[in-house]
């Protein structure tokens, strides 16, 4: 397929836009994704009889995010997952690390199909952005690959942080601003040859560097952001959509675009394969994952030394060994 020049430049310059920024914000909760729709896609989902063939990213990325939970050499006598969906963490956790878990989900029906653990769980219907839980309440949150759907990330990151005992950690996985980036170029770029124009179709994604700015901001200290990547190969890019659909991914900001001209599709299916196909006719997407920890501040937690109380200089150093 022939792709015009100035298509692409423009193309270029365009798909690496798939975040939103945030750390500028001054008051005021974003107003970006449609909360009931995603409600209903998570039920949708949920309900299909083969639903569990869908979960392997989460469960992949809900592994990851265990081990840094068994990173902290801890025990938790109380733990609360953010978001959990049909529970994809809890599994690969012990009851000699966490004691009770309490697992929320904005969608009823995910919960309902929850994972056995041999943990004890209670499982409460919440909006990740309205937490009905206590101040002071929970040893550990954690939360996987749910936070990028929420449009008060700074105000649903202070609510972890009010929950959270003093001394108590919050350990978070979500989807980056690069993730999908195929897809999204593919598409855009399709539209642009065929309609003349382009609406998006791939969710605006949080960039890595906000995320610091963003736990500082809710309170917490001590903190380590990370990226991690998952590609996953398909046979086309109709397998892509229809399992972002299976996982309950599908897009669902309001400026979202409900339909796809079958002319598109067709064009946007022939790009994806001729810009980033694989000899053997398979196609990748990439999730980029950002991991967040942070703590809540404790009086028995270390303290930075007070600038200037160093009492050996870089220069003394230089003249060791």
């Amino acid at each position: 397929m022939n792709v015009n020049p100035q298509s692409l430049r423009s193309l270029q310059r365009l798909c690496g836009a798939g975040w939103r920024r945030l750390s500028s914000m001054q008051g005021g909760a974003m107003n970006v994704f449609d909360r009931s729709m995603k409600r209903k896609q998570k039920k949708w989902s949920s309900s299909l009889p083969d639903s569990d063939k869908y979960d392997y990213l989460k469960n992949e990325v809900g592994s990851r995010l265990a081990d840094r939970i068994y990173d902290v050499s801890r025990t938790f006598p109380l733990a609360l997952d953010v978001g959990c969906g049909k529970s994809h963490i809890a599994e690969y956790l012990s009851k000699d690390v966490i004691g009770r878990l309490f697992l929320t989900d904005i969608s009823d029906s995910s919960l309902k199909k929850k994972k056995e653990c041999e943990i004890p769980t209670h499982s409460v219907q919440a909006d990740e952005e309205f937490l009905p839980f206590k101040e002071n309440t929970f040893d550990l949150v954690f939360s996987s690959m749910s936070m990028h759907w929420i449009n008060d990330l700074p105000g649903a990151l202070r609510q972890i942080h009010q929950v959270l005992k003093p001394d108590g950690v919050f350990i978070g996985a979500m989807l980056g601003g690069e993730t999908l980036f195929e897809l999204r170029c593919s598409l855009q770029l399709a539209e642009l040859e065929r309609e003349g124009g382009f609406s998006p179709h791939i969710s605006p994604y949080t960039a890595v560097t906000d995320l610091g700015n963003l736990l500082g901001q809710a309170g917490f200290n001590m903190l380590t952001v990370d990226i991690d990547e998952v590609q996953v190969h398909y046979p086309c890019i109709l397998e892509v959509m229809t399992d972002l659909q299976g996982m309950g991914e599908s897009n669902c900001a309001w400026n979202r675009k409900s339909l796809l001209h079958r002319d598109t599709i067709l064009s946007a299916a022939a790009i994806y394969k001729e810009m980033y196909g694989s000899e053997d006719g398979y196609v990748p997407a990439t999730f980029q994952i950002l991991y967040m920890i942070g703590w809540k501040p404790h009086e028995s937690q270390a303290k930075p030394a007070k600038r200037g109380s160093a009492n050996v200089s870089f220069e003394d150093l230089s003249k060791l060994g």
